[in-house]
């Protein structure tokens, strides 16, 4: 056996690595595939068995074939992986290997864009919620969501004086200064906060992000089953960390001290690098008996690992958030943060720290050198839970309604897009009915100078619903391309010309008919 092999075989099946007996469950392999596509890539071995016995495949070339045209079949955008062929004494494997790849999100074409991305976690694979695909094709196209503007919020919404103390004189924070640090950014010319912006310092920022909080709790004992002392902080971020030392140094004893150099690093980590997208997800800290866990929502970045960020390696998920930490001298070691972790626990001689996905959370815990330990009465530990029990049901009573206003805002916007995007379609089949037009003549007739993006989503999305099609197929970039409604697409027309026709002469007798009501009562 290769040592190449040998590699593969005696490691765990995990994030980057499973092994199927044989191709039996077609759907099973494309979701492995899709998964490692969209995370941190991976290679699938078809041939071994659950005891790491290899067992072959019967007809390898014609596996790979088949499969070949499964991943064609079955993935969109197409997806082209390494398959090679490995034989061990007469004995061949089967050996696919996935990138992480540029054009994610990846998905099985059978259950649509919403339903069939899949990411990888641990040893399985789990479907992407809207959320976790937005910030997949975010990363993908180089995008970090708090660099996204806010069209709706103005240079008003930031607690400047807030921004000012915290700068002190190092700054002189006005417009120039605030777009260098991208607390604002140009939209439409005109500049507006960037969401990093509102989640660093914004005035309301629970408004826009509820769940941009931290909630930390000292337990008794090393479970979570009584909670001896709870507090949130909604502090703008770069004081939340001195609200969290502060909380740990409330509950350290002399006896006992706290590796406060380590903490304080997970905490700036989990700060900067929260998946702020998220909802529902605030970043948790759990001081137990002989541990402190610091959770934070968010993946790893594509193309990371457990073992590569232990190893130093490390991207910025939040660059907003990251560089005005950096300025403010919160964060000093860009890229090395869990790697100094584990290298200080180990001069301190603390047990070996952990790092772990949960689900889509990650979870860092501190083991501390010696115990903790909380002690209270039962008549305390009672009051205790009754308190937190109704902080927690008012927190719980706010954020369902800002998280219904939020939801209503998005409802109004998604119906507002719809009915645009039905005008502008509508429009276009109306110019486009009496006879064939080029996409400038359609620009023209709907009265713009050149072709709007609204036009440029509108004419392929009317081409792949069937209500339109290019006079040249065969040549799409012609010169001479025009659109022309196909059946479908008359019939569509006329049915909402129509339909229009049809109310507004009702709307007339019903005026007509209370017009001549309201002359009966004259008399």
């Amino acid at each position: 056996m290769s040592e190449f092999l040998k590699s593969i075989i005696t490691k765990p099946e995990g994030k980057t690595l499973e092994f199927k007996r044989d191709s039996a469950s077609p759907t099973l392999l494309m979701k492995t595939l899709v998964a490692f596509a969209n995370t941190a890539g991976g290679r699938l071995v078809i041939g071994v068995g659950d005891n790491r016995e290899i067992v072959g495949l019967k007809a390898p070339l014609d596996e790979e074939e088949r499969l070949r045209s499964l991943i064609a079949d079955s993935i969109a955008p197409h997806l082209i992986p390494n398959i090679e062929l490995i034989t061990v004494n007469d004995t061949t494997l089967l050996i696919v290997e996935v990138f992480v790849s540029a054009l994610r999100p990846h998905c099985l074409k059978a259950e649509g864009h919403e339903q069939g991305v899949y990411v990888r976690i641990g040893t399985s694979n789990r479907q992407a919620d809207t959320a976790l695909i937005a910030e997949i094709g975010r990363s993908a196209d180089g995008i970090s969501f708090d660099e996204m503007p806010m069209p709706e919020l103005s240079k008003d919404d930031l607690d400047l004086v807030a921004v000012q103390k915290f700068f002190a004189d190092d700054w002189m924070l006005d417009e120039q200064a605030l777009v260098t640090i991208k607390l604002l950014t140009s939209y439409q010319r005109r500049l507006v906060p960037t969401k990093g912006a509102i989640l660093l310092f914004g005035k309301e920022r629970a408004l826009h992000f509820s769940d941009a909080w931290v909630q930390c709790g000292r337990f008794t004992g090393t479970d979570k089953a009584v909670i001896f002392d709870h507090i949130d902080i909604h502090d703008h971020l770069p004081r939340a960390a001195e609200s969290i030392m502060q909380f740990f140094n409330k509950h350290a004893r002399p006896d006992a001290p706290l590796p406060l150099t380590i903490l304080r690093e997970a905490i700036i980590n989990a700060l900067m690098h929260a998946d702020y997208s998220q909802r529902s997800a605030p970043i948790r800290i759990a001081f137990l008996d002989d541990r402190i866990e610091i959770e934070n929502p968010g993946m790893l970045l594509a193309g990371m690992t457990l073992d590569t960020i232990k190893q130093g390696s490390s991207r910025i998920r939040n660059h907003v958030i990251a560089r005005v930490f950096r300025e403010l001298n919160l964060s000093q070691r860009w890229g090395s943060g869990i790697s100094s972790i584990f290298n200080e626990a180990k001069a301190l001689r603390l047990p070996e720290p952990q790092i772990m996905e949960i689900g889509t959370r990650i979870r860092v815990t501190i083991y501390l050198a010696a115990s903790v330990t909380v002690f209270c009465e039962a008549a305390q530990v009672e009051q205790r839970l009754a308190q937190v029990s109704n902080m927690i049901e008012a927190q719980d009573e706010m954020r369902t309604e800002v998280n219904k206003e939020a939801q209503e805002r998005a409802q109004n916007e998604a119906q507002h897009e719809v009915r645009v995007k039905g005008q502008v379609d509508a429009h276009i089949l109306a110019v486009c009915f009496p006879t064939p037009l080029s996409s400038a003549e359609i620009a023209a007739a709907l009265g713009h100078k050149q072709l709007s993006g609204n036009l440029r989503k509108a004419l392929p999305r009317l081409r792949d619903a069937g209500l339109l099609e290019y006079t040249i197929p065969e040549s799409p970039n012609s010169r001479l391309q025009r659109y022309r409604l196909t059946k479908k697409g008359k019939a569509t027309h006329l049915t909402a010309n129509s339909t229009a026709y049809n109310t507004e002469v009702q709307v007339k007798k019903d005026d007509e008919l209370q017009g001549g009501a309201q002359v009966g009562l004259l008399f």
